[in-house]
């Protein structure tokens, strides 16, 4: 493809006509010319979120919806429209964009969310598809969830499995390194939790149960995400690692390849804080999700106690998925 931004017959062929408008509140979206959306909040507060995709190859296009939009689920808040910025090298082909477009569509369609602009350019900048996306959303004002809400003797839930999406990125990206370690079928069920990775859905019910805080377990793992509400609030924590769900396709690619996985990249798992856990844990059972107390925040240090030892959980750093 050639440098530069994409020209309007192209615009409209493999991304314009790729946009389903679904949301009454959308009242000015993309198209060939306008450089703003308009979204019609009424009395509610407008949540906003933005994240790009660096760490995989494949599924660029799903991730890069999941990853905005479960950062607003966790502030409670339901999603409405999405923004696309689509960075592609001169390499690339208009199939490729169109192949990424084709999973960003299929996924916001699933979530009832609408694409209402972003931006594409074909740059050397970059040597593969880069994808960013800004999510906005909408919530009451007394369902406003943050980062900073925790409180000490609240109990910490998880939602799914962790590590969930770093197993499908490993899976599909290094399958070669698994030889031996998992069967084909196992390798199949790794690569198909890239289709489970949003917290919408608990997201929203937990707002509605109390949840005092909650965070996307994504860079960093669940020890990421519990340091970080640590921090935002002010408060310590106790983590009981017997407690953290894992999968058995998680365990063993991390073992293999030397992985924490309590500091891999967790897409698909809703951290969450509140004083009493076992209604919400309730409510998202009923709905098939499961969830489960893995500690309780405390007044101070952020320990992680395993075999009846406790060790302080370091900051997050790096993802363990880098290491690859």
């Amino acid at each position: 493809m050639e440098l530069g931004k994409f020209s309007s017959e192209k615009l409209n062929e493999i991304i314009i006509s790729k946009i389903n408008h679904k949301r009454k509140e959308v009242v000015m979206s993309a198209s060939v010319g306008e450089d703003c959306a308009a979204i019609d909040i009424q009395d509610k507060l407008c949540v906003v979120s933005t994240d790009p995709i660096t760490g995989a190859a494949a599924n660029v296009g799903r991730l890069s919806v999941h990853v905005s939009v479960n950062d607003v689920a966790s502030s409670g808040a339901e999603p409405v429209g999405i923004l696309v910025t689509l960075l592609a090298p001169p390499s690339a082909s208009f199939a490729d964009v169109e192949s990424v477009i084709d999973e960003i569509s299929e996924t916001c369609d699933a979530m009832n969310l609408d694409i209402v602009g972003g931006h594409t350019e074909v740059t050397d900048a970059v040597t593969r598809i880069i994808v960013s996306t800004t999510v906005l959303g909408q919530c009451r004002a007394d369902k406003l969830v943050t980062s900073s809400g925790a409180k000490p003797g609240d109990a910490i839930v998880v939602t799914k499995y962790v590590a969930m999406e770093g197993t499908a990125i490993i899976a599909q990206d290094f399958e070669d390194r698994l030889s031996g370690v998992l069967t084909s079928e196992q390798i199949e069920k790794a690569k198909a939790l890239i289709g489970n990775l949003s917290v919408l859905t608990e997201g929203l019910v937990a707002a509605e149960f109390g949840a005092t805080a909650m965070h996307d377990i994504t860079e960093g793992g669940v020890f990421g995400a519990v340091h970080e509400i640590c921090q935002a609030a002010g408060i310590g924590a106790v983590v009981n690692t017997a407690d953290i769900p894992l999968l058995a396709e998680t365990r063993a690619i991390c073992a293999h390849l030397g992985l924490n996985p309590y500091r891999l990249i967790s897409s698909g798992s809703m951290l969450i804080t509140l004083p009493e856990p076992k209604p919400l844990i309730a409510a998202l059972k009923s709905r098939g999700i499961q969830a489960t107390e893995i500690g309780r925040m405390t007044e101070s240090d952020i320990v992680a106690v395993e075999n009846g030892q406790a060790a302080p959980i370091a900051p997050p750093q790096a993802d363990e998925l880098f290491r690859l």
